[in-house]
Parts: C-alpha cells; sequence; structure tokens
C-alpha cells in the first residue's frame, strides 16, 4: 500500500469516526488503529520477530522466543498460573508441550498493518502426556488460536490472544458436552 492510499484511508476513517450519526451510535471503539506505512527495513526486523515467535512455538526452542521478545513483554490476555512477562509464553509452551510432546504450530493467515500482527494459526500432535490429572492415551490435538502482537522496536511487547480451548479439552477427553 503506498503512503498516498494510507492517507486516503486514514482521512475516511477519521471523517466516518467523526461523522455524528457514526459516533454517538453503535458499539463504542476504545482503540481505533489505522496502518501506517512501515519502512521495509523496520518491517524486515519486526518479521524477523514474528516469525521467531511462531517458530517458538511450533519448536519450543526457548532461543527463538528471546529473540521475539522484548523485555517489557506484557501478555494481555493472560491465563490464571501463567507467569506475566517474557517467561510467560516459555512456561506455557512447557506445560503443554508436556501433554502434547509431538506439538505443531502451522500459521494459516497473517496480517500485517503497521505496528501490529494478527495471526491465525493451527495447532496440531497427540496427547500422549498428561493435563493436570489426565493422562493421554494419543488422542488427536488439532484446533486453531488468534493472536494480536504489536511490535515496538523490532521485538513483540505486547500479545493478546485467543485459543479454541473448548475443542482441544474435547479433544483430550476433559471436556464433555453434551448435543
Amino acid at each position: 500500500m503506498t503512503n498516498k492510499t494510507v492517507a486516503v484511508v486514514a482521512a475516511v476513517m477519521a471523517s466516518l469516526m467523526s461523522t455524528p450519526d457514526l459516533a454517538a451510535e453503535g458499539v463504542k471503539i476504545d482503540d481505533l488503529v489505522v496502518a501506517s506505512p512501515v519502512s521495509d527495513q523496520q518491517s524486515a526486523i519486526d518479521m524477523k520477530a514474528v516469525r521467531a515467535f511462531y517458530d517458538f512455538w511450533n519448536t519450543g526452542d526457548e532461543t527463538l522466543l528471546k529473540q521475539a521478545l522484548a523485555a517489557n513483554f506484557t501478555d494481555r490476555t493472560l491465563p490464571p498460573g501463567r507467569p506475566q512477562g517474557p517467561e510467560g509464553p516459555a512456561f506455557a509452551s512447557r506445560q503443554f508441550r508436556g501433554a502434547v510432546p509431538d506439538l505443531g504450530v502451522e500459521v494459516e493467515k497473517m496480517i500485517v498493518a503497521g505496528s501490529y500482527v494478527t495471526v491465525h494459526m493451527k495447532f496440531t500432535g497427540h496427547f500422549t502426556g498428561k493435563l493436570g490429572q489426565t493422562q493421554g492415551n494419543g488422542q488427536e490435538i488439532n484446533f486453531i488460536a488468534t493472536d494480536l502482537v504489536k511490535l515496538e522496536d523490532g521485538r513483540i511487547a505486547d500479545n493478546w490472544h485467543i485459543e479454541d480451548n473448548l475443542t482441544l479439552l474435547r479433544q483430550m477427553g476433559v471436556a464433555h458436552v453434551d448435543p
């Protein structure tokens, strides 16, 4: 997208948001992000961090995580029991790989919008380890997740994430839902 195109999109969005009919009605928007252009050099630096983060989830290699995350990394949707900061994803990966040792991640879609990147992925593997008090029996694992990450200075500083935990827990035999 050219700078001119981005400027036009930003102007249209600003105009729409300032229109009384649109501003007064509908859902409240807390934080509207309109993508701004990023230099090719900054984009390459940012994408290196993003790739390292998802390569980490695919392999469990914590050296990749150190390449991806900022020292002030914040998990904006921190689950109970997970440490905040850069240790959080490492902790989560170790815990999950204890239950699903052959865990793999495939990025199905990635959308880059300035300093924000949305990633839709699929996790696969087999539940052969233990999750809490439940021992796996080789059940196939196949569920989706979506992240929104924010980059600062070539590192991931923030992550908002959502996982299809109901599907995961059903596949593991932990959750049962009557039809």
